[in-house]
């Protein structure tokens, strides 16, 4: 049959630009749905089961981050549940996936996607649980249900977590990560855990923007407001998401507040903290730097050599989550960021940094988590 290409799935995108015959498949990177931002691709190819195919992204030159193309390899699965790493070369303006697929359809992406009934589901099975309820905060711009998990007892002497992903819909390793830290939250065999529900209370919202999640964007919610430079003046018509969740924040209080993200150049595990603020205390700078020592013992996957260089204060600064939230309540805040790529200081070949991998840092998270609680 001939070969096909289409993209109307949840959080597909791609534009096809000539697929004649598998060895000549030109396409570009389309744009977020409100924004020009080009980066997040997920599609699906048919009828070129055992073709050696070439599949030219020809605007990825023009990418928001085209760093992210270097040293960077393509993610396909023939069943969506199983994702694997395929040879990509980029040559600063085109980049190229030479794969010979062994089904007749394959799909090819950007990174692991996290499905929107995938998020359902991970709402669903937590709220079976007796240390969960499940809180509807509103809507989104496109209507869909902003929900947020409440995990332990809300008493005024429990120390409050607040975890957020996915402000960029694209970064969907964040949302694999929460997953991972809810499963090992909820599992009574995991001591960890277990303590943290004497001690904490989790407000937990896995995705953050649940339309570009969907649409197939990478940073942008569906009136095109990247949401992590909403913080300081968030709105019901343009960031709904952010208003909401800051408004429950300031209800409920924070001591300790992770935002999860994905780095599309670093092939590293890191932290970005709230140096740049101007009432930034060496004691706010000790709790940063214990959390990431206590991280570091949790788990190797961690390291904090690796990271964003310090920089001066800005405007923008409190307009993005965790240091607007580290000025908002003086608490250990901090922005957690994860490869698109694979972890340079363990890299695995057939599969680089994954979902799986994500969700395993998810559940060695309440380690450091515990730790900074206590002090």
């Amino acid at each position: 049959m001939p070969i096909k290409i289409s993209c109307q799935f949840d959080a597909g995108a791609i534009e096809v630009v000539s697929a004649d015959n598998a060895n000549a498949i030109d396409l570009n990177i389309r744009k977020d749905s409100h924004a020009d931002i080009v980066q997040w691709f997920y599609f699906r190819l048919q009828g070129a089961q055992g073709e050696p195919c070439t599949i030219r992204f020809l605007n990825a030159g023009q990418a928001a981050y085209p760093k992210g193309w270097e040293g960077y390899q393509a993610m396909a699965s023939y069943d969506r549940l199983n994702w694997f790493r395929v040879p990509t070369s980029f040559d600063g303006q085109v980049m190229t996936i030479n794969h010979t697929p062994g089904m007749d359809s394959v799909y090819y992406a950007y990174f692991e996607p996290y499905s929107w009934e995938r998020h359902l589901e991970l709402l669903d099975r937590a709220q079976m649980s007796e240390h969960v309820r499940l809180f509807d905060l509103g809507s989104t711009v496109d209507g869909r249900d902003m929900n947020m998990l409440v995990i332990g007892e809300e008493h005024a002497n429990r120390k409050k977590v607040w975890v957020i992903a996915r402000q960029h819909p694209g970064e969907t390793m964040a949302e694999w990560f929460v997953e991972g830290m809810l499963d090992a939250l909820l599992d009574p065999a995991n001591p960890f855990g277990r303590q943290l529900l004497k001690e904490a209370v989790f407000y937990v919202v896995p995705n953050m923007n649940p339309d570009g999640s969907v649409r197939g964007n990478l940073r942008t919610n569906a009136a095109g407001a990247n949401l992590n430079r909403e913080w300081n003046s968030p709105s019901m018509e343009r960031s709904p998401e952010v208003y909401l969740v800051r408004e429950k924040m300031k209800e409920t209080g924070c001591d300790l507040f992770l935002d999860v993200h994905g780095d599309e150049g670093l092939p590293y595990v890191f932290t970005a903290g709230s140096g740049a603020l101007p009432a930034f205390t060496p004691e706010m700078a000790a709790r940063e730097k214990k959390f990431q020592k206590d991280f570091m013992i949790a788990t190797p996957d961690f390291q904090d050599v690796h990271g964003y260089p310090d920089a001066p204060y800005t405007d923008e600064v409190l307009t993005m989550g965790s240091p607007h939230i580290t000025h908002l309540f003086g608490c250990l805040s901090l922005t957690l960021e994860l490869p698109f790529k694979d972890n340079a200081n363990d890299p695995d070949p057939q599969t680089g940094w994954d979902g799986a991998r994500s969700a395993r840092l998810g559940g060695a998270v309440l380690q450091p988590v515990l730790q900074a609680l206590r002090g």
